[in-house]
């Protein structure tokens, strides 16, 4: 039993994949009777944990002072007094910090918070924000200034219209982040790796990978293949919500260039901006009515293509696999470490001549069964992987 009041803070509480991983970890608690609660900025929640302590129209006006004034993660004053007061009503034992990049915090005011208070620290990267002076990711610009010092940042106009202050910014996380109670939490090896590179790696790191709903993503028959005009062939899916480079959108308009009418390329997630970018052939579904019309499509796929380029541990990989679908990947951040060579294969990033030969192979060979994935699948448990954090907090009370 956990005698601690804990509380998450993050951009969401139930919404987009940080916002469920709060809500997975807050249910886990609450069965156990522990006192926690979400502090949250954007949207709405009927979460009975939650409490939103902002609105939209205070996050857009943060925004536009970041992106004019180029300090990311250093504005949201006056919400961040709101939550520091919160957190003084509740006077919590541990915070675990998620995802603070959503311009619904002031950083330095938050920490210097937690340091002042001896408040036990956990604090889950979901990116690479937080030892970088601007970016979540930065793979695909093949950028390591992060390692001593960000400075001419490549992507700083795309957090700022007129500034770049990356080297200012990344001095100032550094010097934030001395003399916390900390331990950092990562979704995957590949990420904990590059925290041992930065700034942080004087700090405890823990991997614990995200979970799913495996009561959700299964097996899941569906007339999904008559419906489109699929029957009889080979199917290809990419599900991604924000199709573009880094998801690889290019990939899939390469392949379908590249294959024969033995194919068919499903991409779900899409909007009418990608569709003007699409062949014709390419079955596009703007979006799906829930969770479980999405396992019905992943169960019709013969096989999950993933092509991203920056990828911290993708959920997509972990649904597939559980409706029974293998999956194929680009070497790229954690999208690897989902999947095991009974149930998927791993090409080099960007080479699309290597992901069509491994296609065509497996669609020849049929290399991978359904146990395999379902049995891959059973890590992906959410309840199992959630617990981890429950340990985690356990640590406090020795």
């Amino acid at each position: 039993m956990i005698n601690l009041k804990i509380v998450q803070i993050n951009a969401t509480c139930g919404a987009g994949s940080t916002g469920k991983i709060c809500v997975s970890v807050s249910d886990l608690l609450t069965a156990q009777g522990v006192e926690n609660y979400i502090l949250y900025a954007s949207g709405h929640s009927d979460h009975p944990q939650g409490i939103c302590y902002t609105n939209k129209y205070e996050i857009k006006w943060n925004a536009l002072k970041s992106r004019v004034f180029g300090n990311y993660g250093f504005n949201s004053k006056g919400m961040t007094k709101r939550l520091i007061k919160e957190l003084d009503r509740i006077s919590p034992e541990i915070v675990h910090l998620h995802n603070l990049h959503g311009h619904n915090c002031h950083l330095e005011m938050l920490l210097r918070y937690l340091r002042e208070h001896h408040i036990k620290v956990y604090w889950t990267f979901h990116d690479c924000w937080a030892f970088t002076g601007y970016c979540p990711h930065f793979v695909m610009n093949k950028c390591d200034k992060w390692k001593t010092g960000c400075f001419a940042c490549p992507q700083a106009r795309f957090f700022s219209w007129f500034f770049d202050k990356s080297k200012k910014l990344h001095n100032r996380k550094k010097q934030l982040a001395q003399d916390l109670d900390l331990t950092i939490v990562t979704p995957s090896h590949w990420l904990a790796e590059l925290v041992g590179e930065s700034f942080l790696k004087d700090y405890p790191v823990k991997v614990i990978h995200n979970g799913i709903d495996l009561t959700v993503f299964k097996p899941t028959e569906s007339d999904f293949r008559k419906k489109h005009g699929c029957e009889g062939k080979f199917v290809l899916l990419g599900v991604a919500f924000g199709w573009g480079a880094r998801k690889g959108l290019d990939v899939f308009v390469e392949l379908a260039s590249r294959l024969d009418d033995r194919f068919q390329i499903v991409l779900v997630g899409t909007d009418d901006a990608v569709d003007r970018n699409l062949p014709e052939g390419i079955i596009s579904i703007h979006r799906t009515q829930n969770q479980a019309e999405l396992a019905e499509i992943y169960t019709a796929a013969d096989l999950f293509v993933n092509p991203t380029r920056e990828d911290t541990y993708p959920t997509v990989n972990m649904e597939s696999l559980a409706c029974g679908t293998p999956v194929v990947t680009f070497q790229t951040g954690g999208s690897p470490e989902c999947i095991d060579p009974a149930c998927g294969s791993v090409v080099p990033c960007d080479d699309i001549d290597a992901l069509e030969q491994e296609i065509l192979r497996i669609a020849e060979t049929k290399p991978y069964s359904l146990d395999a994935c379902l049995n891959k699948a059973k890590e992906f448990d959410m309840n199992q992987r959630f617990e981890e954090y429950v340990k985690l907090y356990t640590e406090v009370q020795k």
